[in-house]
């Protein structure tokens, strides 16, 4: 195994026995497909979905920014206290929450899971499903936001819809499981950006060959860049997320555009529409496509960003319901155009997945142009700066809210703020340290480090399904409980609507808590094993600990009695 093979891919990826062969598994060839009239029917996806982005973001742009003076005073009755200062406006908090999920280039830094686990099939229609379920969870949350917009978020709703006797518990559970899943979160952003550069790096001089410990100390290096940069100038530089935003969407039509006009030979309509590619060893396609449904359920990787954020944004109660519904929208939108542009677009499948970075190839055989690839793979690069950088800012908020509880050992020094600076310094310290230690990982095993990756994402769904589960309860309470728990509110749903979005994100917390620890391909090796399973195992040891020797003299969540 050379240094390609031990050091790059982020995520668990076919070995090389199993490169795709130029026949897929319906016997239709993958080479170079003849132009259809697809093409055409593309072209109407893309410009509606041109509009729907720009409405979306006219419409934010116009909003206001008031702040309410009673925002303060709802914490209070809680019993929390926030010294945050509220400073982040209707489109910085969207800016934040799209930088971090980021969909159309989430897809493309992950595409290789879906090529192999269900080809084409999986990728698109994966998209639409985890639309339709990461939907729901937005919606489920945002009708919780516009009543309790807190820093906690999650764990705080589970505490305060939880009936009392098991409120301590759930909600602690609930936001251990938050609070590790951005510990994962972070680690996972920040390797994409050494994987990104050096893939380019072994593009552009095919004689150098990556090695683990270069991704090892360009990983730490960014990590220290990103949190340098959220100790000293993020307060400074609120606009960096509107800045984040407008590259990533101008980047994404720049890229779909430039590829569709200069490809010159495109896939055929029934290869992009329903072909299916199972690369993976497993021989049932439903296990095929669940698994691959990890690269779509990226798209919105970190959708909770905002919300952690809520009291430090204006008009919480609105903004941030609006933050969740516009990140869901805009980032289908985007990574469904973005990925039948590629589908259409990449002509030979073999060198897309034996590459160190799968995208880049496609991008490569698109334009037949290595100056344009290059370009676009640093545009990619600078969405993963604004992406993690975003995801540390909204990892300190839930260290620091999770401390503020007492909920997790050294409290009284992660709960501070900086009079200065206006920021948690201690708990951006401190998951700095921990990334620091996960990134260690990476040294010993990337096949382990790929597992806490995908952890991360697990993590998210399953949090998400506390308090989504709990609304469902009151729900079935009859109108009345419902109300007591969740009053008159800015965003709320009809509750035949309400109640199938807090059975759906269930369904997804489920579903990816079985099927993303499954092996990614088999047979099952010690090189690609899914070792999701250990990582949760660890985290819950570790929370376990936390809570005997720490949290369970301590912790109080908000409550309403």
């Amino acid at each position: 195994m050379d240094g390609r093979d031990r050091a790059i891919m982020t995520l668990p990826t076919p070995s090389p026995r199993r490169v795709a062969p130029k026949e897929n598994s319906t016997g239709k060839s993958m080479e170079h497909g003849k132009v259809e009239q697809g093409s055409s029917f593309f072209g109407i996806v893309l410009k509606t979905g041109i509009r729907l982005i720009l409405r979306e973001i006219f419409a934010l742009a116009g909003a206001s920014t008031p702040v309410t003076p009673d925002e303060d005073a709802d914490l209070s009755r809680l019993g929390l206290q926030s010294l945050a200062k509220r400073d982040i406006g209707p489109l910085a908090i969207v800016g934040l929450g799209w930088n971090i999920c980021n969909s159309w280039s989430a897809i493309a830094a992950t595409l290789v899971i879906s090529i192999s686990s269900g080809g084409p099939v999986t990728l698109l229609y994966g998209i639409v499903l985890i639309f339709v379920l990461g939907g729901a969870c937005a919606l489920s949350m945002a009708e919780i936001a516009s009543v309790y917009p807190t820093a906690g978020g999650q764990y705080h709703w589970t505490s305060i819809l939880a009936p009392k006797r098991y409120s301590r518990g759930l909600s602690y559970c609930c936001g251990s499981i938050n609070f590790l899943g951005w510990i994962a979160n972070g680690a996972g952003f920040i390797i994409q950006m050494p994987v990104i550069i050096l893939s380019l790096a072994s593009y552009l001089d095919p004689t150098y060959i990556p090695e683990t410990w270069h991704i090892f100390l360009v990983f730490q290096a960014f990590n220290i860049a990103f949190t340098v940069y959220n100790i000293f100038l993020m307060k400074r530089t609120a606009w960096v997320h509107d800045i984040g935003f407008f590259l990533s969407l101008t980047g994404f039509f720049v890229i779909t555009v430039t590829c569709l006009a200069r490809s010159g030979r495109k896939q055929k309509d029934s290869f992009v529409w329903t072909t299916f590619v199972n690369e993976s060893g497993w021989s049932s396609k439903g296990i095929v496509f669940l698994t691959g449904l990890l690269n779509p359920n990226f798209i919105y990787s970190g959708l909770d960003g905002a919300i952690h954020l809520a009291e430090e944004c204006t008009n919480a109660s609105s903004t941030i319901p609006k933050a969740l519904v516009s990140t869901i929208t805009i980032g289908f939108v985007s990574a469904f155009t973005f990925s039948v542009a590629m589908l259409y677009c990449f002509t030979d499948l073999e060198p897309v997945l034996s590459s160190p970075l799968p995208i880049l190839e496609i991008w490569s055989q698109a334009t037949g142009s290595s100056a344009a690839a290059t370009t676009f793979v640093i545009v990619l690069s600078s969405c993963g700066c604004f992406a993690c950088t975003g995801a540390l800012q909204t990892a300190s908020r839930l260290t620091w809210a999770f401390a503020r509880d007492k909920a997790i050992v050294f409290s009284p020094f992660l709960c501070k703020i900086h009079p200065k600076m206006g920021v948690p310094v201690n708990a951006l310290l401190v998951n700095w340290a921990l990334i620091f230690a996960l990134g260690c990982i990476f040294l010993a095993s990337s096949t382990a480090f790929n597992a806490l990756v995908a952890t991360s994402l697990i993590l998210q769904q399953v949090s998400f399904a506390f308090p989504a589960a709990l609304a469902l309860y009151h729900r079935s309470q009859g109108a009345a409980a419902f109300r007591r728990v969740l009053p008159r509110r800015k965003f709320s749903m009809p509750p035949l609507i309400g109640a199938t979005a807090n059975i759906l994100t269930m369904v997804l917390g489920l579903l990816a808590l079985v099927f993303y620890e499954f092996p990614v391909v088999m047979p099952v090796s010690a090189s690609n094993i899914n070792y999701a399973c250990v990582v949760l195992g660890v985290m819950g040891l570790f929370s376990v600990a936390n809570w005997f020797g720490y949290a369970n003299k301590r912790y109080r969540g908000p409550r309403l009695d």
